[in-house]
């Protein structure tokens, strides 16, 4: 299956892997690389150096395009980008902020730049300012994410801009890439599944929690600091809701995420540990090698197409 996506950034299937801090690492974008999707390597709050050598690792497991997640709130983004910049990844995916200053020098190294936003205004804006594609990410999505859901999210970035559009948040299997390319995406951003793949770093205890996760289970935390993320219930999330309905300060309720992700990421702590997922997480139910996860996106879809000619009879 061919789209702008996979011409755009040379790879097999319109896909590209989430850049979830911690949990993206070399081994998972090689992974997804080599099963023809594009991989990526997250650079979340790491120094620019750790960020090298993930991109030096990554080459040493894939001769196919990946790329690296600039999280632009990191304090080292300046550093990270230039790292990037120099080593040349296919691709720059950016998060958390707006990459306009960092898009001329990013294109004249010749690597494609795909920000990941959650408004139409933004999308039109990176567009304007030379984004070669944009991410769009509804708020079904783990981590950080905006408010506007994926399915109404897309279509409208979609009418707006003339470049890829990517649909990100909540697509979990087949029938999600379907009602994805329905709404006019050209490819798919997914991260939750791949958390629970073979390839994946993450401790057996984060994969196992993602599994066991039902339909309510993603909340959402930090509304009131201005910056929300979805994880998986558990003590921690009980705790920011504590410290946000009582009134507590920005500084106390961000304070008590600190190391978060890194808990429930190495030391697969799933009771204080920041277990990062998006609402797709209660549609998974296995562990598998990420090419066999990347073909099940897309070897139903005449089956599922089929279902629909058949229901609209």
């Amino acid at each position: 299956m061919k789209s702008r996506l996979c011409d755009l950034v040379g790879i097999e299937y319109p896909v590209i892997q989430g850049g979830m801090a911690w949990v993206a690492t070399a081994e998972l974008a090689a992974a997804v690389s080599n099963g023809g999707g594009l991989g990526i390597i997250a650079a979340g709050g790491a120094p620019a150096e750790v960020v090298r050598e993930q991109i030096k690792k990554c080459r040493e497991l894939t001769e196919k395009p990946f790329g690296v997640n600039v999280m632009l709130m990191s304090p080292f983004a300046a550093d990270v980008m230039q790292v990037v910049i120099e080593e040349k990844p296919a691709v720059v995916i950016t998060g958390a902020g707006n990459p306009g200053k960092y898009i001329p020098a990013v294109k004249e190294a010749g690597i494609k730049i795909i920000p990941v936003i959650a408004s139409v205004a933004m999308a039109k804006k990176m567009e304007k300012d030379g984004a070669d594609a944009v991410v769009a990410e509804g708020t079904e999505a783990g981590g950080h994410i905006g408010e506007i859901t994926t399915m109404c999210l897309v279509p409208q970035i979609v009418d707006a801009v003339s470049i890829p559009v990517v649909a990100a948040g909540g697509i979990a299997d087949a029938r999600g890439a379907v009602a994805a390319f329905a709404l006019g995406a050209d490819g798919i951003q997914v991260g939750t599944r791949f958390i629970c793949s073979d390839e994946c770093i993450a401790h057996q205890n984060y994969k196992d929690a993602v599994i066991k996760a039902k339909d309510r289970d993603a909340v959402v935390t930090g509304r009131s600091t201005g910056a929300p993320v979805r994880a998986l219930k558990n003590k921690l999330t009980r705790e920011y809701a504590r410290l946000e309905s009582s009134g507590a300060s920005k500084e106390e309720i961000e304070q008590l995420g600190v190391g978060g992700l890194r808990r429930a990421f190495a030391e697969g702590d799933v009771q204080t540990g920041s277990l990062m997922a998006g609402q797709s997480a209660a549609m998974v139910k296995n562990i598998e090698p990420c090419a066999d996860i990347i073909r099940s996106y897309f070897e139903g879809i005449d089956d599922i197409l089929n279902g629909i000619r058949e229901k609209m009879i």
